[in-house]
């Protein structure tokens, strides 16, 4: 089976604590709330990925999981994938240190995603774990500037991270400048959850998994 694997599939995540998760949900959720829907997000992104063949399924993890929402569901999932834990000072350092470190740990072109994109799916992510056979990088642009996954497949590069200024409108664009003259492939655009307006449209598309009913709860999909 190790010689069908393309890459290691890599979700950077954190622990869903009440008052650390999705605060820009709050209000009107509350800080409870606002983790529950963070946790039901990363559930689906977890589900996503372990039904994405031929990957390695890695999660990078910071936060305190005893303290967080859905936590026993949360470490049954967690049981199937390697975890790692983050480390850096800055979230640019632990997204270059996540790459390496799961590179160190299977050898693996990485495929780095996000838990803000429940809406990925399986095909999308083994699409994308193709199209990335094919080049040197992939990036997946996020509608509000960011990105929601970057492929690697010479990891080291991800040490050009340490320079992006991260959650911005123009972070896409440094990354993109970051990699340099480098054949990059571009995937589908999608919406981060950042806040309620984006929330309530993710929701949308995918009526029927745990972020949707998250938010179903908070009633603001009514």
């Amino acid at each position: 089976m190790a010689d069908r694997l393309k890459a290691s599939l890599l979700v950077v995540a954190k622990a869903p604590v009440p008052g650390l998760a999705k605060t820009r949900l709050c209000p009107p959720a509350t800080p409870e709330e606002a983790a529950d829907v963070a946790a039901a997000a990363l559930l689906d992104t977890l589900d996503a990925v372990l039904r994405t063949p031929h990957v390695r399924p890695v999660v990078a993890l910071t936060g305190a999981l005893r303290e967080a929402r859905r936590s026993a569901e949360i470490r049954d999932a967690l049981r199937h994938f390697t975890v790692i834990a983050q480390r850096g000072a800055s979230f640019a350092d632990r997204l270059a240190n996540a790459h390496t470190d799961t590179h160190r740990a299977h050898g693996l072109p990485v495929f780095q995603i996000g838990m803000d994109t429940p809406q990925v799916t399986p095909l999308l992510l083994a699409d994308s774990v193709e199209r990335l056979t094919a080049h040197d990088a992939v990036l997946g642009p996020a509608a509000d500037g960011g990105w929601w996954a970057l492929g690697l497949n010479e990891p080291s590069l991800a040490r050009n991270l340490r320079i992006v200024p991260m959650s911005q409108p123009d972070t896409g664009t440094y990354t993109l400048l970051a990699l340099g003259e480098r054949d990059i492939g571009t995937l589908p655009v999608l919406s981060d959850v950042d806040d309620m307006a984006t929330a309530r449209q993710v929701a949308a598309t995918v009526p029927h998994t745990r972020f949707a009913a998250a938010l179903a709860n908070l009633g603001v999909l009514r």
